[in-house]
């Protein structure tokens, strides 16, 4: 490890964290990595049938006898594709993962160590494998696994705001096979028909945002992915198209929709999650609030136009829910991915305040 990174221990397990490499479905060392900080800092730790990295402080049942409430914070272990090598530059600690999401994963478990175990209160902290590919794997396992009180989504919102909704997606697969003939013959040829559905999905996506203003509550298509080949008898054109979709608009009802603007293509739909909104008058939203003014700053909510693991469990769990972490989401997925150690250590002040007024625990 660099020896910048290996001198900042009042940032471990995040420097550590950051150097192995674990895109989805390689997050194993990752997790053992964690599984076993999380012992050493008093957690009951182990690795769950999806291969999350779980981490548990139990207070013991509540004062009537009843079972402790539960506080899950909810972050994920892997990464996008791109190994980043770790530094320290400046003040900004660089490697992939930094914001997206181990930073706040990382937050999540200093915090909650901070605060450590309360009484008539289970801290769960999940290292959720998958989360970056459509499976969203160790989400799902979570969803079962837990019945949380308040719950917290460990993505990048910057210390001082509040993640309260995604949007929803769907992904699809198009691919359009035909017979080869001559280029000068009048037939449309795989790559005509490939770009011609692209144009109507566009032009339909444009009707249905007329009027609508923000971005959250517009239909977002792209364009992810196009090929073609042939092997001398027929030729394929294929094409991977995403779809940001509003609270409004489901993923049945835009398969439907795409299904009939279709001319003869093979379509395969699937990472289909609705949007989620997170209700602001909970006690979990003013637990926060009250936890970053007493950094001294003043809070605000964003609305985030991509999807999270908040847009699995939400829907379950149907418990007040948040997201938030210390980082610059616009730093997502780049090769100059970084968090400011500063804002880092500011963010796991707000988590570990946070989580002192929700468990009653005080300061």
């Amino acid at each position: 490890m660099n020896a910048n990174v290996s001198s900042l221990s009042h940032l471990e397990p995040l420097p550590s964290l950051l150097q192995i490499y674990s895109p989805s479905g390689r997050e194993g060392e990752a997790v053992a990595f964690l599984v076993e900080w999380m012992r050493g800092a008093g957690f009951q730790a182990y690795v769950d049938a999806a291969g999350n990295a779980v981490g548990v402080l139990d207070g013991g049942p509540q004062p009537d006898g009843s079972p402790p409430r539960e506080v899950v914070l909810l972050g994920h272990i892997d990464t996008v594709q791109g190994f980043i090598p770790v530094a320290l530059r400046q003040g900004r600690l660089y490697g992939r993962g930094a914001v997206d999401a181990k930073g706040p994963l990382a937050a999540f478990a200093v915090a909650a160590a901070r605060v450590g175990a309360r009484p008539g209160w289970r801290i769960v902290v999940v290292g959720a494998v998958e989360e970056e590919s459509a499976t969203s794997k160790g989400a799902r396992q979570a969803a079962r696994d837990f019945h949380p009180t308040f719950a917290v989504i460990g993505e990048p919102s910057q210390w001082n705001r509040i993640t309260l909704g995604y949007k929803g997606r769907l992904l699809l697969d198009y691919r359009y096979t035909r017979s080869l003939s001559h280029r000068a013959g009048p037939d449309i040829g795989a790559c005509e028909h490939a770009v011609a559905y692209w144009n109507s999905v566009a032009a339909w996506s444009a009707s249905f945002n007329e009027g609508r203003e923000r971005l959250f509550d517009r239909l977002l298509p792209s364009l992810r992915r196009f090929h073609s080949h042939d092997d001398g008898f027929s030729e394929v054109a294929e094409m991977t198209l995403g779809f940001r979709l509003p609270p409004d608009l489901t993923p049945a009802v835009l398969e439907e929709r795409l299904q009939e603007l279709n001319r003869g293509a093979e379509l395969r739909f699937y990472g289909g999650e609705q949007a989620y909104r997170c209700r602001r008058d909970t006690p979990l939203v003013r637990a926060f609030l009250a936890a970053i003014r007493a950094q001294g700053e003043r809070p605000n909510f964003v609305l985030k136009t991509g999807t999270s693991d908040m847009n699995v469990v939400g829907p379950v769990w149907q418990c007040p829910l948040l997201a938030y972490g210390p980082g610059d989401s616009r730093l997502d997925h780049t090769p100059e991915e970084h968090v400011l150690a500063e804002e880092w250590r500011r963010g796991v002040d707000v988590l570990a305040h946070a989580l002192s007024e929700l468990t009653g625990s005080g300061l």
